[in-house]
């Protein structure tokens, strides 16, 4: 384990035109590194794994350094006591699930604790799989055997670099919750590269934005993914605001559960969690929809009083409008919709969203960091 905030990067590397310069220093839990295809995410993380050398800078992970220019400290990949899980897995197809997991520990001192390894198993819930091959696994099986390999070499810090890209929607969903143990269960720093969205905000901890090389934003998701400005890097098709949300009751009648947030509350398709579990949940900006009179005689189960703080053109038909209801909203419309209503900042508008629009993959168990 490393102590909070003492996963330092100050890196720059220059290869043919692309450019890396970045300066972070991370904190435990899972942070997820987002960015467009060419933005940096896989140059970043090899750097810090020692697959790849900066020209010039510093890495350290808890109170040890493992690359430093000045000092001449570059520290070989197998000795920085890192986990890596990649795409797809990486498994040897000739050995046993069981002894996959613990080939990494053949050049490790001292003995694996037997301890370890049953936490490790229950919390894959992989014990079924131990006397089997890779070949006669599923992808989602094959994902977890490979986090589990990885986590039984005691690492200081675990890199999975896209993870569940090579799954379906199905398997996905089904790796999801053992990656949330992971993070809440375990003491170990996870830095986790997806172009995914929905697996970002429903895992992270805190979330790195990259560009061209660059850090373009560092913090909370729910602050990140409510700054209109970021939106060209986040994705406008599947923006939306990030709302930190705790169940407040369920209505078994209706099959819903009721929401709270911010001295709001609102109705989602039923969740099967406990009554005060907190959540982290997604309400796309297209999803949406803003009217001057609060409506009446609809369907429509969420309803809010709001407070327009920004209004964003896209370039195209479209408009991005940030509300505030006791939390940040974002709103989706056409540009015709902003002029023929007279929307303008500070302007009290209502804000709808529909409870079937919210789907269990805009719902995420938040960290209990």
């Amino acid at each position: 384990m490393t102590e909070a905030g003492n996963i330092i990067i100050n890196a720059k590397r220059q290869r043919g035109e692309f450019a890396l310069d970045v300066s972070l220093a991370l904190s435990n839990g899972l942070t997820a590194i987002f960015g467009k295809s060419g933005s940096g995410k896989t140059s970043l993380i090899n750097l810090i794994s020692g697959l790849d050398q900066p020209d010039e800078g510093h890495i350290s992970i808890g109170s040890r350094v493992v690359f430093d220019k000045t000092q001449h400290i570059n520290i070989a990949p197998e000795n920085r006591q890192i986990g890596y899980v990649f795409q797809d897995g990486r498994l040897f197809p000739h050995l046993s699930v069981h002894n996959n997991l613990v080939y990494s520990r053949r050049f490790l001192k001292p003995v694996l604790n037997p301890a370890i390894f049953d936490q490790i198993v229950e919390l894959l819930d992989i014990a079924p799989l131990l006397n089997r091959r890779p070949a006669t696994l599923s992808g989602g099986e094959k994902q977890r055997v490979a986090i589990g390999r990885a986590l039984l070499a005691e690492p200081q810090l675990l890199i999975m670099d896209e993870p569940l890209a090579s799954l379906d929607a199905s398997r996905k969903a089904d790796i999801l919750p053992f990656i949330e143990n992971l993070r809440d269960q375990l003491n170990t720093p996870i830095i986790y590269v997806s172009h995914a969205m929905e697996e970002v905000i429903r895992l992270s901890d805190s979330l790195v934005l990259m560009d061209h090389g660059q850090v373009v934003a560092h913090g909370d998701v729910e602050q990140i993914m409510s700054r209109l400005d970021l939106k060209p890097l986040t994705g406008r098709y599947e923006a939306g605001a990030v709302l930190s949300v705790r169940i407040a009751r369920h209505n078994a009648l209706h099959k819903l559960s009721e929401l709270s947030f911010g001295g709001q509350t609102l109705w989602v398709p039923g969740h099967d969690l406990p009554i005060g579990s907190e959540l982290r949940l997604r309400i796309r900006a297209r999803d949406v929809s803003i009217s001057l009179q609060k409506p009446v005689g609809t369907s429509v189960l969420n309803i809010f009083e709001a407070t327009i703080t920004e209004i964003v053109a896209d370039g195209g038909p479209h408009c991005e409008v940030l509300m505030d209801v006791g939390a940040p909203l974002i709103a989706r419309i056409t540009r015709k919709s902003v002029d023929d209503l007279g929307l303008e900042v500070g302007q009290k508008v209502f804000a709808s969203v529909k409870a079937a629009a919210i789907d269990r993959r805009n719902l995420g168990v938040r960290s209990a960091r």
